[in-house]
């Protein structure tokens, strides 16, 4: 009697184990294990520290999140890179195929956010509130529109550009912006933005034109929860 291979364990430098040729499980091969979607999102608007990721995601020990960043690098995904002076380290970024992965991650998080059992009240890093602006923006509301808002989320800084229904973000601060939201953690920002909580009753600082405040926080909107 002959016995068939087992296809089922994984056996390349992808880590394969469903033996299926669908590109969406291919994906799950690539991006499937636990928190390696999550280490992709903390990496959406640059390169970072081993130290940042391991900051922005308290529950990764060290030593998974080493596993999952070489199994990210030899997939392609990521990409190191050496910091330059003065304070040179090792950072780890996504490569432009793994920064194509975005619509992805923003459409499973706009998904899931429609489930009864979605917790908003859960821990938010500064990256996914940022990412979570991109994903729930009405761009058709947000039509004609102009502006640049400066985020301070705890030690973080992003600029977000809006421009007729497309808001670019990138890490770092600007000279020039219309409105600073300013908040110890991104949580108090969700609460502003997605909770219709009144910004001093949480701790944003706002800076800028009020008219213009309302408008742009108008702009969000969680989807509309699923019936069971």
């Amino acid at each position: 009697m002959k016995l068939q291979k087992d296809t089922t364990s994984a056996e390349s430098p992808h880590g394969r184990w469903y033996a299926d040729a669908c590109g969406t499980a291919f994906g799950l091969e690539l991006l499937g294990e636990r928190w390696s979607m999550l280490i992709v999102r903390e990496l959406m608007f640059g390169p970072r520290r081993f130290s940042d990721i391991r900051t922005s995601l308290p529950g990764l020990s060290a030593k998974v999140l080493t596993e999952r960043l070489a199994g990210l690098e030899a997939n392609g995904v990521i990409v190191r890179s050496t910091a330059p002076d003065p304070a040179p380290a090792q950072l780890y970024g996504l490569t432009d195929w793994g920064y194509a992965a975005e619509p992805i991650i923003s459409e499973l998080g706009r998904w899931a956010a429609a489930s009864p059992l979605h917790d908003p009240t859960l821990p938010l890093s500064p990256v996914s509130f940022m990412l979570s602006l991109r994903t729930m923006l009405k761009t058709d509301a947000a039509q004609g529109m102009k502006v640049v808002v400066q985020f301070t989320i705890g030690k973080a800084r992003f600029t977000a550009r809006l421009e007729d229904g497309a808001m670019p973000v990138t890490r770092g601060e600007t000279n020039a912006s219309d409105l600073h939201f300013t908040a110890p953690a991104a949580p108090p920002l969700a609460a502003v933005f997605y909770g219709n909580m009144a910004p001093e009753t949480v701790g944003v600082e706002i800076t800028g034109v009020a008219g213009l405040c309302h408008r742009f926080v108008d702009l969000f909107e969680l989807p509309t929860q699923c019936t069971t």
